[in-house]
């Protein structure tokens, strides 16, 4: 065992003075016999290369996105048009902007559809609360809703008149403490409160109508609205009396 260590040992030295012979004959040997002169460049180089096609910080052509064709596009349209001409500094910038709104358009939409609001209630300024001047003042059992519901049918008001429909309901509903009205509640919040469930059925289906016609923005006409009015006179029906 002691000989085969001592003759790992001579290896190792015979190994390493092998290895430094080899890094000093790799030396780099300086040439001095050369004589090396400076090269000067031509005054007017930048002019000989300031072409567009020694542009190689913007992209052209088939290199572009489609965005980035619209919008110099865009740009040669207003410079032979209008003689303005957008750098492609700008055209750049105009191109991130975009990208920029279109993301936070997305981003809006997704949060719009993972919080289950219908997409064209996106585009209305309406809440879903009944925020009301009417309503918001005064408790909804103190309303004569039903003068506002006689005034929007001799106007042929019918979308009006839904939205009193539903709100006579929810009088109804509120007066036989079936739910605890607010004007700051929605129609979810009423759903959950209701403990019948023909009856949470029934508010479901015209609460869905209320929010079609009324929030969708829908016109409706008189032969429409007579078929609606059959599913709010169901649900009043079930109404503990």
């Amino acid at each position: 065992m002691k000989q085969k260590f001592i003759l790992f040992l001579f290896y190792l030295v015979g190994l390493c003075s092998f290895a430094q012979q080899a890094r000093d004959s790799s030396k780099v040997h300086i040439d001095t016999s050369s004589v090396v002169l400076p090269r000067n460049f031509s005054k007017n180089i930048f002019q000989k290369y300031s072409g567009e096609e020694f542009n190689y910080t913007t992209k052209t052509g088939e290199s572009q996105n489609l965005l980035a064709r619209f919008l110099n596009w865009i740009g040669k349209g207003l410079y032979s048009i209008f003689g303005i001409k957008l750098s492609p500094q700008i055209l750049q910038l105009l191109e991130y902007l975009i990208y920029g709104l279109m993301a936070l358009l997305a981003i809006y939409l997704l949060v719009k559809m993972f919080t289950n609001e219908r997409f064209n209630s996106l585009f209305t300024k309406k809440a879903k609360t009944l925020n009301d001047p009417i309503l918001t003042e005064q408790h909804i059992e103190t309303i004569d809703i039903n003068n506002l519901l006689n005034v929007a049918l001799e106007n042929e008001d019918y979308r009006s008149a839904i939205r009193y429909q539903f709100l006579l309901t929810l009088q109804w509903l509120s007066k036989k403490d079936c739910i605890q009205w607010h004007y700051d509640k929605t129609n979810s919040d009423y759903l959950n409160e209701i403990t019948s469930r023909p009856l949470q059925a029934k508010f479901k289906k015209i609460a869905y109508l209320y929010d079609h016609i009324w929030y969708g923005e829908q016109a409706i006409d008189q032969l429409n609205y007579e078929k609606i009015v059959l599913d709010f006179e169901s649900i009043n029906n079930r109404i503990p009396q």
